[in-house]
């Protein structure tokens, strides 16, 4: 299977899809935690030349612009069956909603993990496909996101609903 990858600009900065065969592997920032060495991306292709990586760059950008919200892709993370239980569960959460490390530890197993759960979703190499920014602290505070808390913020601040941010207003 062919790794490759495309780097797209966005209002976050430039984002780097990863594609192996046929399916997204990785969603990575420049300055991602826990983003792999770039040997990893394989080749780089030119926007156009590859009809899986321009259909997630395509969604992701209608996505930032407020004209999506969710995404029909094929995704294939690596990681262990913890993290892809935490994974399930991280992209059941809709748009506009959030919860919180200790809920998943919940419903994985029990609330004495979520710090294991703040750690597989740390490891989510799916960032926004897999909406990670969703997840915050048991007081509602945001804590760690891999592409930095002013980029969670900014994807909260997206998906919210319109009364909400309409009332932010005055």
């Amino acid at each position: 299977m062919s790794t490759r990858h495309l780097v797209i600009e966005t209002r976050l900065g430039p984002i780097t899809l990863v594609a192996k065969g046929e399916t997204i592997v990785g969603l990575y920032f420049r300055h991602h935690v826990r983003r792999p060495s770039q040997e990893t991306f394989g080749l780089e292709v030119v926007d156009s030349t590859d009809p899986l990586l321009n259909e997630a760059a395509r969604q992701l950008r209608h996505y930032l612009a407020g004209r999506r919200r969710q995404f029909d892709l094929p995704l294939a993370a690596e990681g262990n069956v913890f993290q892809h239980a935490v994974w399930d569960i991280v992209k059941s959460i809709q748009c506009g909603g959030t919860t919180t490390y200790g809920r998943i530890a919940e419903q994985v197993a029990d609330r004495s993990l979520a710090q294991q759960v703040g750690q597989a979703v740390g490891a989510n190499p799916l960032c926004i496909f897999v909406p990670c920014h969703r997840v915050v602290g048991s007081n509602g505070s945001l804590t760690g996101y891999a592409g930095g808390l002013e980029r969670k913020q900014a994807l909260l601040e997206l998906e919210e609903p319109t009364a909400v941010s309409a009332g932010r207003l005055f």
